[in-house]
């Protein structure tokens, strides 16, 4: 890939991963939610706001683990990507969980910028997967679950 193509195509997926394009970013969903709301559950909605944050964490630490490292073991599938059912956070570990999503997505956009790395080949020790996919994957789910956020917000009288 031509260098200023795979600069232009970062510079895209970093907006992707960063700004409000189309929506809100999952920053702004998350913004001064106080402990009493995210840790209440929704009728119908079989998790919390922060357990919704705490799997897009999880998810997003795996997909950074595994484009990165070649010994990675993922969780098992649901289970090690959610939290517990009945699982509450303390206003640190929510902090904790905000905090740490956005350590693992600035470390994965420093591998995107990394010039070393192909967005387009296959990681070595996947299925066919590449850089450019996981980078679109985290984007995608985090966009997902953002909107889920401001819906259960909505839902608990805490948007504005």
């Amino acid at each position: 890939m031509e260098q200023n193509t795979r600069e232009a195509l970062v510079d895209h997926l970093v907006s992707l991963l960063t700004e409000a394009n189309a929506h809100i970013t999952f920053e702004e969903a998350c913004a001064d939610v106080p402990l009493l709301v995210f840790n209440k559950h929704v009728p119908d909605m079989p998790y919390t706001i922060w357990q919704l944050a705490e799997h897009v964490r999880i998810a997003q630490w795996d997909i950074l683990e595994f484009s990165s490292q070649e010994k990675h073991e993922s969780p098992k599938w649901p289970e090690g990507y959610w939290p517990a059912r009945d699982a509450n956070a303390t206003e640190e570990q929510w902090q904790q969980t905000l905090t740490q999503i956005r350590e693992d997505r600035d470390r994965f956009i420093a591998l995107l910028r990394d010039p070393a790395q192909d967005l387009l080949a296959p990681i070595p020790h996947g299925t066919g997967q590449t850089l450019l996919r996981e980078a679109l994957l985290i984007a995608d789910h985090t966009a997902y679950h953002t909107g889920e956020i401001v819906m259960m917000r909505r839902l608990l009288k805490n948007w504005k």
